[in-house]
C-alpha cells in the first residue's frame, strides 16, 4: 500500500466499484490479509494488480533461463 500511495494511486477516493462475490472468498481474503473492511480489501487487491511487477513476462522474455553463475543461496 505504501508503493500505491507513493505512486499517487490513493490520492483521491472518487471512484466506485460494486459486485456480487462469494462470501467465502471475501472471508478467506480478509483472513489471509488481516483486512477487516470491504473497501480496504478492494483497495488492497486493486493496488496489487495496478503495481504488478510483470516478473513472469520478463522471465519469459529471457527464455525462462537463469544465468548459471547466479548464486541462488543453495
Amino acid at each position: 500500500m505504501t508503493s500505491a500511495q507513493r505512486s499517487g494511486l490513493l490520492t483521491e477516493k472518487d471512484g466506485r466499484i460494486g459486485g456480487r462475490l462469494s462470501a467465502a472468498l471475501i472471508e478467506q481474503a480478509k483472513a489471509n490479509t488481516g483486512i477487516a473492511s470491504d473497501t480496504e480489501l478492494l483497495e488492497f487487491a486493486l493496488a496489487n494488480l495496478a503495481l504488478e511487477d510483470r516478473f513472469a513476462e520478463a522471465f519469459e522474455a529471457v527464455g525462462g533461463t537463469v544465468d548459471p553463475d547466479l548464486k541462488l543461496g543453495f
